[in-house]
């Protein structure tokens, strides 16, 4: 389907989902996330942030009928549960737990996409800032960080909507900058 449409063979296909991956990760990398508005600079808070620009893609492609583009967002999803599971094990954590640890961060992950999609649908800052307290940072009661980042996301969820499919599926992904949304 992929050579179909973009006329390429299975190694571009893969440079293709890779490149639209580093980009979701690249957006949740920006420091002022961690630096400026507190995000914990930590395998969990970093999980955070790759999931929260994950479902801003995903929720973007969402109603796409093309067989094409649900390949691709269903390969992205693949490859970032294996980076997920990557880290688990990087953090030391045995074969046997291993599956019930990517269970729960796919359980924590779909459950993220629900509340996030809800709050952005609605175009609801104070929803969206209250599910990324809760998800984010549920030990810092007064955590100022959830407003510029529920407005970061509105930002990117529009941003996302006027970008052409077939752009967003190759990998021409862009992300607004989150210090200028705020």
């Amino acid at each position: 389907m992929f050579q179909k449409l973009f006329g390429f063979g299975q190694r571009s296909r893969r440079v293709v989902i890779d490149g639209l991956y580093e980009r979701i990760v690249a957006a949740s990398r920006q420091p002022v996330f961690y630096a400026r508005w507190e995000v914990p600079d930590t395998p969990l808070g970093r999980f955070e942030m790759i999931a929260l620009n994950m479902i801003l893609f995903l929720r973007r492609v969402r109603d796409e009928e093309s067989t094409v583009v649900r390949e691709v967002a269903q390969e992205v999803t693949d490859v970032f549960f294996a980076d997920v599971e990557h880290a688990i094990r990087e953090l030391g954590i045995g074969d046997l737990g291993v599956p019930k640890r990517i269970k729960k961060l796919a359980r924590m992950f779909y459950g993220r996409a629900a509340a996030y999609g809800e709050a952005i649908d609605a175009g609801d800052v104070e929803a969206l800032a209250a599910a990324l307290r809760r998800n984010i940072r549920p030990d810092a009661e007064g955590w100022t960080g959830a407003e510029p980042i529920a407005r970061y996301a509105l930002a990117a969820a529009a941003s996302l909507e006027s970008q052409q499919t077939e752009r967003l599926i190759a990998a021409d992904i862009a992300f607004p900058d989150a210090e200028r949304e705020n």
